[in-house]
């Protein structure tokens, strides 16, 4: 008597298997690289909190002066003109007031955040009386494919370049911004200066176990569905 045929091995199921164990180890590296990315946010966010300020100038000098506290004298900064840049903060939708600061190198000024429900603005007509602004320098973000167009009076991602042409500034820095910490318009309760993030969440590690694991699952589903065909 014959013994039984082979049977064939599981190609189709190991080709799946393979692809899918090569997402799930992806994103779990991509975790380990946000979970470190994270980290050193938060370690330079801890560091910005605990600094004094120091002249701008003294801070562009640096060879990477994101997150550094400044200290600036703007002209006139309490009824400039701005720009709208949409945006959250702890999940409350809102504008923040991008303005330019020309006294010493032009660079533009996040002066702070309003309530959508807020519908008040301050003045933009041009004053002289010299504001002292204390801030942490921050990069921008590039807009991309799904960023919506800047149009009246808005901009809605923290694109360096787009905030400048919104204002017609071309002689700005384009690479950094400072964020205040201190209100140009401190009669106005309604604007409130929110330089860095608080209470930010890290949970990457996290994320990277359960990616991990759940490869380690699929291999050990598939070495047992394996030995089972082989067996049979």
């Amino acid at each position: 008597m014959s013994p039984p045929p082979a049977r064939a091995f599981p190609w189709i199921l190991t080709v799946v298997t393979a692809a899918v164990l090569a997402v799930l180890i992806s994103l779990g590296m991509w975790q380990v690289q946000r979970l470190a990315w994270k980290q050193d946010l938060i370690a330079r966010i801890d560091a910005a909190q605990a600094a004094l300020p120091i002249p701008l100038d003294q801070a562009l000098a640096r060879p990477d002066p994101e997150f550094t506290r400044v200290v600036v004298t703007c002209r006139g900064l309490d009824r400039a003109r701005f720009v709208l840049l949409r945006t959250l903060v702890d999940g409350e939708p809102g504008v923040r007031l991008v303005s330019l600061c020309s006294d010493q190198e032009p660079i533009l000024v996040d002066r702070g955040f309003v309530a959508e429900a807020i519908s008040a603005r301050p003045a933009q007509d041009g004053g002289t009386m010299p504001v002292v602004v204390r801030g942490i320098l921050r990069r921008g973000e590039p807009s991309n494919a799904f960023t919506p167009p800047p149009g009246e009076g808005l901009v809605y991602v923290r694109d360096l370049g787009l905030l400048a042409d919104a204002l017609g500034a071309q002689t700005s820095r384009r690479d950094l911004m400072i964020v205040a910490e201190t209100s140009s318009n401190p009669e106005w309760a309604a604007l409130r200066p929110v330089a860095l993030p608080e209470g930010l969440s890290n949970n990457h590690l996290g994320y990277a176990i359960t990616w991990f694991g759940l490869a380690a699952a699929l291999i050990g589903v598939y070495l047992a569905l394996l030995s089972r065909r082989l067996r049979a």
